[in-house]
């Protein structure tokens, strides 16, 4: 029978640590936990967790820290985790089959968690799914200072496993990674998937003229098939220049993506956003795509949640019905208005409960 270790690297994560390993246990056979340089209790909690503690200088190198972690173990097979990936569903049993075969790698899900601000003002915990490959079979490793890859052309496939992620409720390391990503880019100028993290920091920051400059070197050089980033960092790409109301430019690119995208609930809420706000900047130049805002928020409805698509949580229920509930409110459709906002409401839509407040006051 195959043997599997959970492999991490770590620094200063006494917060979540010892959860992740008590949700994790039962998935594997050793635990190995490389240290970069913590200050607080986090290799305590893994020693009491039973696992192999070792040091690793930190040199703004997640791949090389990721390698050195896999070199300890000897394990068949290495799942790599973080401190902030929290088991939610699977177990050591649903993984037998998969580890049978070593030509392969796997890949978990995730939830991830992250602030976003709402209409009306403030902000709330959402989420986005994501897949990553991290089941590993022995021998393969990372690539890549930030935003590692697998260095390894095995096929990959999905496992039975669904983590929540909550690492992106942190603030603080996105300049952190900028800079890393920057060095990166200075080797590699036109690798499409650094182009694409380094957008997506900036993004994050609200720099979003230079994300534009970013996501546009990105979709110059990003193949159109096989790569698991392409349409994320496409509809971002469309954000950022809606931020800087840059319409035509993003009208560009929907025009070219319609097809490739068309089932993708994602893309059809940032169309729905863009053809909105430009009708509103410019209501005679753009006013061809005012009936555009429904459809596009109906299509969202229509195709639904698919995590597979590892799009943003909502796009394909909730968010989707609000819009619709504010497009029909502002027509004067109260009806419709209700109607959609109800159904956001009755996944605890803050906003859509607003709303509904409102018209019942008003």
């Amino acid at each position: 029978m195959s043997t599997l270790a959970i492999v991490m690297i770590v620094k200063n994560e006494e917060e979540s640590l010892d959860r992740c390993l008590k949700q994790a246990a039962g998935l594997a056979d050793k635990l190995y936990i490389t240290d970069t340089g913590s200050t607080d209790r986090t290799r305590e909690i893994a020693a009491a967790h039973g696992a192999v503690v070792t040091e690793y200088v930190w040199n703004q190198d997640f791949g090389k820290a990721r390698n050195f972690a896999l070199e300890q173990s000897d394990c068949d097979w290495n799942l790599v985790l973080d401190a902030d990936e929290f088991l939610a569903e699977g177990s050591r049993k649903d993984l037998e089959e998969f580890l049978k075969n070593p030509q392969q790698i796997g890949a978990v899900r995730r939830k991830d968690y992250y602030l976003e601000e709402i209409p009306g003002g403030g902000r709330q915990k959402t989420y986005a799914y994501s897949y990553t490959s991290r089941l590993l079979p022995r021998g393969v490793g990372y690539t890549g200072r930030i935003h590692e890859q697998v260095d390894s052309a095995l096929p990959v496939y999905p496992l039975p496993l669904f983590f929540d992620h909550e690492g992106y409720l942190r603030p603080g390391k996105a300049e952190r990674n900028l800079e890393i990503l920057l060095e990166e880019l200075r080797d590699h100028p036109k690798d499409p998937y650094f182009l694409y993290q380094t957008a997506e920091t900036l993004r994050g920051l609200k720099r979003y003229g230079n994300a534009c400059e970013y996501y546009g070197e990105f979709y110059r050089y990003v193949p159109e098939q096989g790569t698991g980033y392409r349409a994320n960092g496409i509809i971002n790409y469309l954000y950022a220049l809606i931020e800087i109301q840059e319409w035509d430019r993003a009208l560009a690119v929907v025009q070219k993506e319609k097809e490739s995208l068309s089932a993708c609930a994602d893309f059809h809420f940032a169309c729905g956003i863009l053809f909105m706000r430009a009708v509103l900047a410019d209501t005679k130049k753009y006013l061809s795509y005012l009936p555009w805002i429904e459809q596009s928020y109906l299509r969202c409805l229509e195709i639904g949640e698919v995590p597979d698509n590892q799009g943003m949580g909502g796009t394909g229920s909730f968010k989707a019905a609000y819009n619709l509930g504010t497009w029909y409110e502002a027509a004067g459709d109260l009806s419709k208005a209700r109607l959609y906002y109800q159904r956001a409401a009755g996944e605890d839509y803050e906003p859509a409960l607003k709303r509904l407040a409102f018209l019942k006051n008003g």
